[in-house]
């Protein structure tokens, strides 16, 4: 049995219990972050110097970084549509997945923010509007590559999807204006036939 420390809302937490969970391997969860503390903590700290969720155990073995995670857990655990066998499928898969930190995490983080950790008040409308042009470029490529394919690496889902498919449900359930962008929501109408993404990553946005 795995262990994942980190609150169920991280959407870098999700990335990881929704790989997790689609695998099928045995795990638990401890509340780390936020209202719940504990990242600070020297014993933390010990296992993940960035103070950040979520950290992973597996047995002696621990791991941080929610992308290095997904990875791990399907380099050491992967079966079926889950198990990367070639160095090409495994570089696909990592560009996307780095893809989504360095262009989409940014603005959509912003959007987030503004949108639902934010007091209307205090909410600033022009970064949210300014992230969410960049966040619909950045969605057009997306749908565009997802033209002729059902998954993000081709006809079966991967590890590929998961950053970006959990980012997805948050730039649909937000109150935006967005686009019609068919292939996008196709994906996205995919996803939420896994039960593991309804389970973990289709949550109220807190």
């Amino acid at each position: 049995m795995v262990h994942v420390l980190g609150r169920a809302n991280s959407i870098n937490v999700q990335k990881v219990v929704w790989c997790i969970t689609e695998i099928g391997i045995p795990f638990k969860r401890s509340d780390v972050g936020m209202e719940f503390g504990g990242n600070e903590t020297p014993e933390y700290l010990q296992k993940n110097p960035t103070g950040l969720i979520p950290t992973l155990e597996d047995g002696d073995f621990t791991v941080w970084e929610s992308n290095t995670i997904v990875r791990y857990v399907s380099e050491k655990f992967g079966k079926g549509d889950w198990l990367l066998s070639s160095p090409a499928e495994r570089a696909q898969a990592s560009q996307w997945m780095d893809w989504y930190v360095t262009a989409m995490h940014a603005p959509m983080t912003v959007i987030f923010r503004n949108l639902i950790r934010t007091l209307g008040s205090n909410r600033d409308m022009a970064e949210v509007h300014a992230a969410t042009r960049t966040a619909v470029k950045y969605w057009t490529m997306l749908d565009n590559h997802l033209s002729d394919k059902k998954f993000v690496c081709g006809d079966l889902i991967s590890i590929g999807d998961i950053p970006v498919g959990c980012s997805v449900y948050r730039w649909y359930t937000m109150e935006l204006e967005r686009p019609n962008l068919p292939h996008l929501y196709a994906w996205f109408d995919r996803l939420q036939e896994r039960e593991a993404y309804r389970t973990h990553v289709m949550t109220p946005l807190t």
